[in-house]
């Protein structure tokens, strides 16, 4: 592993400080003796404020501010005298009557704001940015079939037709990847310039599953349990299940402890930028049902059929942050029986043939 680039007590920002994944990156950081800047849309969204200022050591270490991406000005008090900046927030629904035409537009306007910003402090070494794989897509780039493997160098082709997609999958897609795009050009033209500019790094995360520290489980949790939820209003997640598999070739899982991990990981290196894929396993929708059938055998599919899931031998191939010295904490198996926990613990319906469903 290479040097620590941080120590403790480093100066952070995390935007959207109040999400499933930057509310657990906040509590670590804060455990680990960092001083946060955590942004919300709305600081009089009392909800989202005391879930943060109840955080151990918030009393001390954490201020929060008021910043939108769709108002991205906000965004430079924060950023102010930090040294590192998560860009964790992303726009899910466009705000009509804004200055952009669509979330996409609102998402690479905020980026290269902050990216801005970031420079601009004078203080800011890296700028690590919360990316997708939904942007990482091994598919050809006509769409006839898909390449071997998925590692840093696929980009999903744009402007194609996929199964299961809607206009707001379709939305998150353009979203994701033309912000990571403008983040990873702007990170270039930082190293090519020299003299110690801001270094960019991007983290391409598969679905997230694992508790929350929200009273309500995370959808992409949802979505990785969806063919054995048997809530009337389970079948969109369902068919994001299918959407992000159909996208990907497979499904890229991670853990939520892993994924903050990572983002700290990638803070504490003494240099680092560049495009990093996250995610510990690399499963079809039938190989997730086939492990709960087999290992929980009281469970009752709702949705899906192994006979509509094309066979795929694509490999995952991302081994840059395993060589940088990164190691995951859960496989594949550890993933899928969270999944299961926090759905029942979360008061999802899932049913069962016979008892109550157990792990």
């Amino acid at each position: 592993m290479e040097g620590s680039g941080s120590g403790c007590g480093s100066r952070v920002c995390v935007t959207g400080g109040s999400g499933y994944v930057a509310s657990l990156l906040v509590k670590k950081l804060l455990q680990k003796g960092h001083t946060v800047h955590a942004t919300l849309r709305n600081l009089n969204d009392q909800s989202k404020v005391r879930l943060l200022n109840t955080l151990p050591n918030a009393a001390h270490r954490l201020v929060l501010f008021q910043a939108d991406i769709y108002q991205p000005e906000g965004f430079r008090p924060p950023i102010q005298g930090c040294d590192f900046v998560f860009h964790v927030a992303t726009p899910l629904h466009h705000t009509q009557g804004s200055q952009y035409k669509n979330r996409t537009d609102a998402s690479v306007g905020a980026a290269r704001m902050i990216a801005k910003f970031c420079v601009e402090s004078g203080t800011v070494r890296r700028l690590i940015y919360t990316a997708s794989v939904v942007s990482a897509s091994p598919m050809k780039d006509d769409g006839t079939g898909f390449k071997d493997f998925m590692d840093e160098t696929c980009w999903t082709p744009l402007n194609l037709s996929y199964p299961f997609s809607n206009p707001t999958f379709e939305g998150y897609v353009d979203s994701k990847s033309a912000t990571e795009r403008e983040l990873l050009e702007f990170g270039a033209r930082q190293v090519q310039e020299g003299g110690g500019g801001l270094e960019v790094v991007t983290l391409a995360c598969g679905l997230i599953v694992g508790d929350t520290l929200h009273c309500c489980a995370a959808e992409t949790t949802i979505i990785t349990f969806s063919q054995f939820i048997h809530q009337d209003d389970a079948q969109p997640f369902y068919h994001a299940l299918r959407f992000l598999e159909e996208l990907d070739g497979k499904v890229p899982l991670v853990h939520i402890h892993d994924v903050c991990d990572a983002h700290i990981f990638c803070m504490e290196q003494s240099s680092l930028h560049g495009r990093f894929l996250c995610a510990s396993s690399f499963l079809s929708s039938s190989d997730i049902a086939t492990y709960y059938r087999l290992h929980h055998p009281q469970l009752q599919q709702k949705y899906g059929n192994s006979d509509d899931v094309p066979i795929r031998n694509i490999k995952w191939n991302s081994r840059k942050l395993i060589e940088k010295g990164f190691v995951y904490k859960y496989d594949g198996e550890m993933i899928l029986e969270d999944a299961l926990e926090c759905c029942k613990n979360k008061a999802i319906s899932i049913s069962a043939k016979v008892g109550p469903v157990s792990s």
